[in-house]
């Protein structure tokens, strides 16, 4: 049996890929799966995305994407290109530098961009990028989705069990679920923020994941002000705020990235005027007043890469954390190969060519030694 601990996407998918070949119980500290970041995200699909690993695995979920889409009966994705925008000297530079020269992004004239949205003020846009065949996620559906699937398989599933204790025996590791335990073979720790917390319990070394607040507000659009259904997702190149339609709203953010301890986090106000006032200062939409707003967590390694295999000083013991950003756009590939690294199996073939294609050795992703706290990180491409 295999034991994977956390209920966001991350748990239900990899859980959902290992129940197709065995016995999976997923275990949940909250009552309800999803609450936290999984429930919050504002999720895009976003060719090019990330770090080369997340790249890759963006790049290798497209297919898997349109495969869930035929089992279901629908679509978890719907087109909405992204938009990057530079409005001064530092964001151009970090446009031209980063963002331009990625094979998914193309660049657009301050004229173009002004056309496809034209919310945006004229003066003060220097740059822009569009990522054409960016889509809008729905990450809500893509969970539940997972979840049935990891039912119809076999999997079980048992919120309200928070892991007490994790301790090694003489044929796997027994877990400590309040009053009860279990014991296995194997252990997938895929609890996001949580999971340094839980190698506490096992006895091993922190990996140094940082959860970093995230706030979104969804604001309320003035009458006459120029906004489609269709406009595009538009991201500051600086990461210094995001806004997309949302329904009748707009969905903004300040992009801000606070240290944070796992919990659950409450929007700050600052964060939520900062979120209107960055969106204000680059267009003409005058916003003033939020219909909600809510805060997640999106955790990060050091390197900001996903944290994927075992501990080898620590046997049956696996990692699947550190998707910070990328956790819904990855998760089809992602889930999948951490299933095989599991099993000790090889990785799916489209996942590893996706690799490939990106410049990145299978071997040094599920191999690679992460700085333990206080040690420098490698730098983050």
């Amino acid at each position: 049996m295999v034991v994977v601990v956390g209920g966001g996407i991350a748990g239900v998918s990899v859980a959902a890929e290992l129940a197709r070949e065995g016995d999976v119980l997923l275990v949940e500290a909250e009552t309800e799966l999803a609450r936290h970041t999984t429930g919050r995200s504002a999720a895009s699909y976003i060719p090019g995305h990330g770090p080369p690993p997340a790249q890759a695995l963006v790049a290798a979920s497209r297919a898997r994407f349109d495969a869930l889409a035929e089992e279901a009966g629908h679509s978890f994705l719907r087109p909405r290109p992204v938009l990057h925008v530079a409005h001064d000297a530092d964001e151009e530079r970090v446009l031209r530098a980063e963002i331009l020269p990625l094979a998914t992004v193309d660049e657009l004239t301050v004229p173009e961009a002004l056309a496809l949205w034209p919310a945006l003020r004229p003066e003060g846009l220097r740059a822009a990028g569009l990522v054409a065949d960016a889509q809008d996620a729905d990450p809500i559906g893509l969970h539940q989705h997972f979840r049935r699937a990891l039912r119809a398989r076999g999997g079980r599933i048992r919120p309200g069990m928070p892991v007490t204790s994790l301790e090694t025996t003489s044929t796997g590791w027994r877990l400590g679920l309040g009053d009860e335990h279990v014991d296995t073979d194997l252990v997938v720790l895929a609890a996001g923020a949580w999971t340094d917390r839980l190698l506490a319990l096992a006895g091993a070394a922190p990996l140094g994941l940082r959860p970093l607040r995230r706030t979104i507000a969804i604001a309320r659009i003035p009458d006459g002000a120029p906004v489609r259904r269709d406009d595009p997702f538009a991201v500051s190149a600086g990461e210094r705020w995001y806004a997309k339609p949302e329904g009748e709203h707009l969905l903004v953010s300040p992009s801000e990235e606070t240290p944070a301890d796992p919990g659950d986090p409450r929007p700050d106000e600052l964060d939520v005027a900062t979120a209107l006032e960055r969106v204000n200062a680059v267009t003409t939409l005058g916003l003033r007043s939020v219909v909600t707003s809510w805060t997640g967590l999106r955790t990060f390694a050091p390197d900001r890469a996903l944290v994927l295999g075992d501990r080898p000083e620590h046997p049956g013991l696996h990692l699947f954390a550190g998707q910070g950003g990328s956790g819904i756009e990855t998760a089809p590939a992602a889930a999948a190969l951490a299933a095989a690294v599991v099993r000790g199996q090889d990785p799916p073939a489209d996942v590893a060519a996706a690799l490939a294609d990106h410049g990145v050795g299978v071997g040094a992703v599920l191999a690679r030694r992460l700085p333990t706290p206080g040690e420098p990180a490698d730098r983050p491409r």
